[in-house]
Formats: C-alpha cells, sequence, structure tokens
C-alpha cells in the first residue's frame, strides 16, 4: 500500500530565520543595555581607581560588542515587526511584555553615550558626537513616547490581575532619566549660549518627569511584595530593576553639576553642585538598602529552583548605574568610601554580565531561548470576584 505525505501548510516554507524571530521580544534589548554600562561604568571609575590602558582597551571592545548587538537587534525586530506583526500586537497587549519598549530606548542611549565615553578612542571624537547625536535624539524620542504610551495601555487596554505588579512597570517610566543622565554629555558640543543651557534644562526637566513617575509607581510594587509574597522564581532577577532610576537618578545630577559652570547662572550652577550631594548621598543609600534586600530575594529563588531566563540581565543595567553614581559621588565628596563602593559594584557587575553574557549565547545555540513560550499547566478552578 502507498501513503502519500500530506501536505506541509505554507507557513513552514518560511525562511528559518523569519522564523527564528517570532517570539523575539523587545526584552532582548537588555542585552545591549548590560553590554554597554560595562564599557561606560568602567571608563568612568574614580580614582586612584581610573582605568588603566588595558582596562580601557577592554572597555572599548565590549562598547564595540554593545553596538553590533545593537544593529543586529533593531534588524531582528524589524523582521519581526514586518513578517510576524500578529505576534509583535500581542506584545503590545501583553502587560508582562509592553514595559521592555522603554529597554529599546535605553539601549540606544547606553550605546550613544558609551560612543562618547570610550567608543571616541577608535572612532574618533567627531563621529562619537555624531552618533551620541543620532541615538541620544533616537533614544529619547522613543523614551518619552514609551513613558506615555504603556502606562495609557496599561491602564484602557491590558487587562491586569489585582497584586500582579512587578519591577518591569518601571522600565518604560525610567527611560527618560537615562536621557537625562546621557545628554549632559553633548552639552560642550552645542554652540555656547541659549543651545546649551535648552540641553541641560531639557535634560533637567526629564530628570523631574521620570523621578515623579517613579515615585508614584515604586510603592505599587513594594506594596505588591510585601502584601502578595515573593515574586515568582523567574521574575525575581527583576527586583534590581528598581535600582536603575536610584543610580541613574544620582548620576544624573552629578553630571548636570559637571556641565553647569558657565552654561547657567553663578547662582543655579552652584545649585547643581549642592544638589549632586544632598540628593545623590540618601539615594545612594537606598539604593544599597534595596540591594541588599534584592539579593536576599535571589538567595531565596535560586535556592528553590530558579534557572536562567533573560530577566537574569537585570543583573546588569541597573547595578551599573550605581556604579557611575557612587563613581560620581566620589568626586564630588572626596570620600574614598565611594570610590570603594563603586569598584566593588563594577566588579559584581562584569561577574554578572558574564554569566548572562554565557548562558545567553548558550540559549542562543540550543535554540531554547527563540522557542515559542511553553503554555502554562492548567490550574484548578477558582472562584473569582467580579469588579466594575
Amino acid at each position: 500500500m502507498v501513503t502519500v505525505a500530506p501536505a506541509l501548510p505554507r507557513a513552514t516554507a518560511h525562511p528559518p530565520r523569519l522564523a527564528a524571530v517570532r517570539h523575539l521580544g523587545p526584552n532582548w534589548y537588555a542585552s545591549v543595555m548590560g553590554t554597554a554600562i560595562v564599557a561606560g561604568a568602567g571608563a568612568t571609575l574614580p580614582a586612584p581607581f581610573s582605568a588603566p590602558p588595558a582596562l580601557r582597551t577592554a572597555c572599548t571592545a565590549v562598547w564595540a560588542l554593545s553596538a553590533l548587538l545593537l544593529a543586529a537587534l533593531l534588524v531582528a525586530r524589524a523582521l519581526h515587526w514586518t513578517h510576524h506583526r500578529d505576534q509583535a500586537r500581542a506584545h503590545l497587549l501583553d502587560p508582562a511584555t509592553a514595559p521592555f519598549y522603554g529597554c529599546l530606548a535605553m539601549a540606544l542611549l547606553a550605546v550613544g553615550g558609551g560612543a562618547l565615553t570610550v567608543g571616541q578612542d577608535w572612532i574618533g571624537v567627531r563621529a562619537a558626537v555624531a552618533l551620541d547625536a543620532v541615538l541620544f535624539t533616537a533614544g529619547t524620542v522613543v523614551g518619552l513616547a514609551a513613558a506615555v504610551a504603556v502606562p495609557y495601555l496599561m491602564a484602557v487596554r491590558h487587562r491586569i490581575e489585582p497584586g500582579s505588579a512587578t519591577p518591569v512597570w518601571l522600565l518604560p517610566l525610567v527611560a527618560p532619566m537615562v536621557s537625562a543622565a546621557a545628554g549632559p554629555a553633548l552639552v560642550p558640543h552645542l554652540p555656547a549660549g541659549e543651545p546649551r543651557e535648552t540641553l541641560l534644562l531639557a535634560c533637567f526637566g526629564m530628570f523631574g518627569l521620570s523621578l515623579l513617575a517613579v515615585l508614584v509607581m515604586l510603592p505599587v510594587v513594594f506594596a505588591r511584595l510585601l502584601t502578595g509574597g515573593p515574586l515568582p522564581l523567574a521574575l525575581t532577577p527583576t527586583l534590581f530593576l528598581v535600582l536603575g532610576p536610584l543610580g541613574q537618578s544620582t548620576t544624573a545630577v552629578g553630571r548636570f553639576a559637571d556641565v553647569a559652570p558657565g552654561v547657567v547662572a553663578p547662582a543655579y550652577s552652584d545649585g547643581f553642585a549642592v544638589l549632586a550631594v544632598l540628593y545623590g548621598v540618601p539615594v545612594m543609600g537606598f539604593a544599597l538598602l534595596w540591594l541588599a534586600l534584592a539579593c536576599a530575594h535571589v538567595v531565596r529563588a535560586r535556592r528553590a529552583g530558579m534557572r536562567f531566563a533573560m530577566t537574569w540581565w537585570a543583573f546588569t543595567f541597573p547595578v551599573g548605574t550605581c556604579v557611575t553614581g557612587a563613581a560620581s559621588l566620589a568626586v564630588r565628596t572626596g570620600l574614598t568610601c565611594y570610590a570603594w563602593l563603586a569598584v566593588a559594584l563594577y566588579a559584581g557587575l562584569v561577574a554578572a554580565w558574564a554569566v548572562a553574557a554565557a548562558q545567553t549565547a548558550r540559549g542562543l545555540l540550543s535554540g531554547a531561548l527563540l522557542a515559542a513560550p511553553r503554555p502554562a499547566p492548567a490550574a484548578p478552578p477558582a472562584a473569582t470576584a467580579r469588579t466594575t
């Protein structure tokens, strides 16, 4: 007897490269952020730990890697939107995935900032300024759009269950703070006078925008943690995301103080210098408190069987912002303890990046990280309350 094999569906005729990006979400930009911050933070370590030539060369190489990763992800995400628009729309309508669109903005800003910090060693100052200007502009536009659009979608389109808040909700709100910290590096490259003052005050405005939005959202996340119990194992690393606005805002006020002299009136310049210390010191103190709390949760989750997921990249960029924040305080206060803190945090950052990068490469080679998510196991029916 002769049997005829059934015809394959047309969908399987897609080239493997197109099928591979179907489940590539915006959370992958976190790998770019985490890589770029290793370069940027390493180059800003304060004296007496200022980057020796070998470390600076290594940081420049890591920045180049982050730029390549960004280019590859932008192409892959463009293919995702072109060939898998249904999945892309599903990501936007998923309250667990939509906040990661803030990572796109922060990836652009991190790579752009790294161009001026270390990339200029290889590509020259003029090219570094041009690249940073383009990426800063694009990242700021995307970040401001995400800061409005994602909370809007969460309010009117997403179906969010009570008690489901996670630190991931902070991502689109932190993006303008990254712009605020990255923008001052471009101020000296603008014409003197109003252009410089406009950019500096625009960055200060984004600092306030992001800070107040985070102060509104953070109590919701903390209340969920206290009343709803520990986060699911895979989401436990996202507790480190809270460090992002803390370290980045400390970095931002320090950079405002660095570029303010000669850009704004002396009284305002002195005010920025005072703000850098009076704001940065207590916020860094809270960051260390949260770091201890997050580490305790991660240790618990690891003992409970937490395995690698892309959420492990939360161990990188937020910690990197605390490195740059501590380095800024070391310069402003002259205290060696902040210099040692920056070095200790940087050592942890490099270790976390190495683990996350190795596990990500392993998951890509095996195909596990780009596979369709497994369906959640069926739960027994439970009584639900209807709200109006």
